[in-house]
């Protein structure tokens, strides 16, 4: 049995974290009988994050209120058992291509490629998330460290060539690590020997009331972006990149996200309420802070930083109860919200959206950086 516990043991001097491979509790046990297990990354302000090796999965995240109460903010599961039956990608890692591709198809070098049609949003088919078998479905080498004196994670997958349709083996390297001002970095790279497509992103559901709360519809966001991708009914963008300005989508000052979540406008109704991809006013590659969502009755914050182009933004308008969380309730609509940075959706398939092609010889790399304060 694996099971890395972490210990803090705090000095005049300096915080000293150390990893202990102690015997411990297992996260549960697939259908085929193999283990997994949970990991707990906590920093010197009690800030923590438990991470499960079976899809890369944040289950739990331990954030300070405005008085210092920590609560757990992400939405998931006590056990593997929920993270194989829910398709909600719960905190998942999620690749080989996170987001939509148009019709499950494309081409690349000459050839074209059918890959899984998994999703049909307004009943058009079309690819979601890596497939019927995706990254977060599969178990992850991990292997815990310290990360410039903080606790840290390195998850390994080698994704095979052809698998769920897409050519070329891809070597993936994930690693999550604490910082000392209370983030969650989140550090992507891959490298492949065949050309293929690639754009991975976390899939974590958040509440800053605290996981089990009702509803997020009061969260007030900020999207530092002038403009967004509109979709067709399949939820596909149509290629466009348009203005926010007098939209729904204009959070660039802070906003209720219950505000226009209802609003008569065709994208809400197209995705209903907000799943869209925005294209971030920083598309240079460098860190940038791209989001920002506060909770008033708690005072939490959250600050999304990232080195990507895009960001999805999706208000759980599939959310419907079925789901009992870690609290004991149901995840009812709208009870979280999603912040993915990512490269656009379907841009496989959109020569002028910000390229996810990977070459032999290169090396994919991303950054993304969820940092938790209170105000």
């Amino acid at each position: 049995m694996k099971k890395i516990i972490l210990a803090l043991f705090l000095s005049w001097a300096s915080p000293l974290f150390v990893f202990s491979a102690e015997e411990a509790t297992t996260f549960g046990l697939l259908p085929d009988g193999r283990e997994t297990h949970l990991y707990v990354l906590e920093n010197e302000n009690g800030f923590r994050v438990d991470i499960t090796d079976f899809g890369g999965a944040i289950v739990r995240i331990f954030a300070p209120d405005r008085n210092g109460k920590l609560a757990d903010v992400a939405l998931g599961f006590d056990s593997v058992d929920g993270f194989v039956q829910s398709r909600a990608y719960f905190g998942a890692l999620i690749g080989r291509v996170g987001n939509r591709i148009a019709d499950g198809r494309f081409s690349l070098e000459g050839e074209t490629y059918s890959i899984a049609t998994n999703n049909a949003p307004g009943g058009v088919p079309c690819h979601l998330h890596g497939g019927n078998v995706g990254f977060d479905k599969v178990i992850w080498e991990a292997e815990p460290f310290e990360k410039n004196g903080q606790p840290a994670l390195k998850l390994r997958y080698t994704s095979p060539d052809g698998e769920e349709g897409f050519p070329g083996e891809l070597k993936v390297e994930v690693v999550y690590s604490l910082t000392h001002d209370n983030g969650l970095m989140i550090e992507y790279s891959a490298t492949t020997n065949k050309t293929t497509p690639v754009n991975l992103t976390n899939h974590a559901y958040f509440n800053l009331a605290g996981e089990g709360d009702a509803t997020i519809l009061d969260h007030q966001l900020t999207v530092h972006a002038r403009a967004y991708t509109p979709v067709d009914k399949g939820l596909i963008p149509t290629g466009e990149i348009a203005e926010v300005a007098g939209t729904p989508f204009d959070f660039r000052t802070p906003r209720a996200i219950g505000e226009n979540v209802e609003a008569e406008s065709e994208q809400i109704v197209f995705g209903g309420g907000y799943d869209h991809n925005f294209a971030l006013d920083s598309q240079d590659g460098s860190m940038a802070l791209a989001a920002v969502v506060s909770e008033p009755e708690s005072g939490r914050v959250l600050e999304v930083l990232t080195t990507e182009p895009g960001l999805q933004f999706y208000s759980g308008n599939f959310l419907d109860g079925t789901f009992i969380g870690k609290s004991g309730r149901g995840y009812p609509r709208r009870s979280a919200f999603c912040l993915e940075p990512q490269r656009y959706p379907d841009a496989v398939n959109q020569a002028h959206f910000p390229d996810t092609i990977l070459r032999p010889g290169e090396t994919y790399r991303s950054t993304t950086i969820y940092r938790f304060s209170a105000e």
